[in-house]
């Protein structure tokens, strides 16, 4: 697949298609829900906390909407960094083969693991209820538009059909270029490194945090993946919050909508990927100032 996000478009139109009920947590990534709208399907929200959904709530989503897939990030969730643990992921799996649905695991954070591993549900799944999707994109480069989606039976076939239909196939030079990069000796040590990086990058954000932007609540301490989910004072404006950040120099995603339906509070997700960590204090002392504001 030329990239995940085409590998989600080409799953909702060839498995549930137009005006058809799809599952998904909430909140979760905003892609999703575009390439979900874009292929004209109905969403229905799932509720997910930092510890994933309730298993209970997706039997009775699955029951009251007829919907016969379900999207879902089990490990490092964007945007809240949540991971299942093994007796959830256990649990999920048997509501969706109790009901004869698809569950598409996005494992878009395999690599960005730092104190726990991501361990694909579809490691456990024996009946073909996964679809299982993983790029490449953010472990090596923006450029390098390659992702792969694992599933078998008709259902393979039917998504092969609208990727040929859509997309045709990925370049061969860039699947040659991704396969040379992941056999490499020196991409276990690439990966040992971004781990490395990425750990004090989030620890220091979490401190700048708290040091310069208390009201910012961080509800869960991720494991893995690239991001920070805050829950805001409840009057805080967002989009008021966004431009007075931009105005001092700061870029925040306040208005980016992560929500299938109506968010339960007002929220921001902030990246402590990028390489200019030095700059952390300085950003949470401006979105600190901009908060109190308010």
């Amino acid at each position: 697949m030329p990239g995940s996000q085409s590998g989600l478009s080409s799953i909702f139109a060839s498995l549930v298609g137009a005006g058809q009920p799809l599952l998904v947590e909430s909140p979760t990534y905003w892609g999703a829900l575009l390439a979900a709208e874009n292929a004209g399907v109905q969403l229905i929200p799932v509720s997910s906390g930092p510890n994933g959904p309730d298993p209970v709530e997706l039997s009775k989503a699955f029951d009251r909407s007829g919907a016969r897939m379900f999207y879902a990030q089990p490990n490092f969730a964007n945007p809240t960094g949540a991971q299942w643990t093994a007796a959830l992921k256990e649990q999920i799996l048997a509501v969706v083969r109790r009901h004869s649905a698809f569950l598409v695991e996005d494992d878009w954070a395999h690599d960005f693991g730092i104190e726990s591993s991501s361990i694909p549900l579809a490691a456990a799944d024996d009946s073909g209820h996964v679809i299982y999707i993983r790029s490449l994109t953010k472990s090596v480069s923006p450029s390098l538009r390659v992702a792969a989606v694992i599933t078998r039976g008709p259902a393979r076939d039917r998504i092969l059909a609208n990727t040929a239909a859509e997309a045709m196939y990925v370049s061969g030079l860039l699947q040659a270029a991704a396969l040379d990069v992941v056999t490499q000796p020196a991409w276990n040590t690439h990966l040992r490194s971004l781990r490395s990086q990425l750990s004090a990058r989030r620890d220091l954000l979490i401190s700048s945090l708290h040091a310069e932007a208390p009201e910012a609540q961080l509800e869960l301490v991720p494991q893995g993946g690239l991001n920070l989910w805050l829950r805001l004072p409840e009057h805080t404006d967002l989009k008021l919050l966004t431009q007075d950040c931009l105005r001092a120099g700061l870029a925040i995603a306040g208005e980016v909508n992560w929500f299938p339906a109506e968010p339960a509070g007002k929220y921001l997700r902030v990246n402590y990927a990028g390489e200019r960590s030095a700059e952390f204090p300085e950003a949470a002392r401006i979105l600190g100032e901009a908060l109190r504001s308010q």
